[in-house]
């Protein structure tokens, strides 16, 4: 009985875990390279008649060109509004719009952008260990929990929670892996 929950509990949270790294792998697609790339205006957020709505729900996003994006409304009225979503995201990309596309050039990265992208990119891989951590704590709860209701033994628990610190410190250097390949794609001339 006790080795079925505490399977459970670890089984969850592998799983959890492997969210966490494939939604910092998403935010990583969302970074500029030197490349275009629709995935870079995944968060960008528009004001859609008093409703936030993600850019990619309201227009087509296409790559025309290796560095243009080019972004057609499905609701003309809307243009006004993407455009003003793009200029105050972090994208750091001037809209020009002709009434009913928008087009992005990516101008080439200077170094010093290089570096703020890199630390922009840091950051949502330590948002992606934060959650990792969280995930431990949790279910590290959740294993002393099942000890004090007497429904594992501590060595149960004790093996579980060193499992349980495997699994992290896996999805930990997983996520660092993917910084690292894509720190080098930034910095790449």
């Amino acid at each position: 009985m006790s080795d079925d929950l505490v399977t459970g509990l670890l089984e969850e949270a592998r799983e959890r875990m492997h969210k966490s790294v494939e939604s910092t792998r998403h935010e990583f697609g969302s970074v500029r390279t030197g490349r275009a790339s629709p995935a870079l205006l995944d968060r960008i957020i528009v004001d859609y008649y008093g409703a936030t709505t993600q850019l990619k729900q309201l227009a087509t996003i296409t790559t025309p060109e290796a560095r243009m994006l080019s972004i057609q409304p499905y609701d003309k009225s809307s243009i006004k509004a993407i455009e003003r979503a793009i200029l105050e995201s972090d994208v750091g990309l001037t809209p020009s719009n002709d009434g009913a596309v928008i087009r992005l050039i990516l101008p080439e990265l200077t170094e010093e952008r290089r570096k703020q992208l890199v630390k922009v990119v840091r950051g949502i891989a330590e948002e992606g260990r934060v959650a990792i951590r969280n995930v431990r704590r949790d279910v590290m709860h959740d294993l002393r929990e099942l000890k004090e209701a007497g429904e594992t033994g501590s060595d149960d628990e004790h093996r579980a929670e060193v499992e349980l610190q495997k699994v992290t410190d896996l999805r930990i250097a997983e996520l660092d892996e993917l910084l690292k390949l894509k720190e080098a794609e930034i910095l790449e001339v």
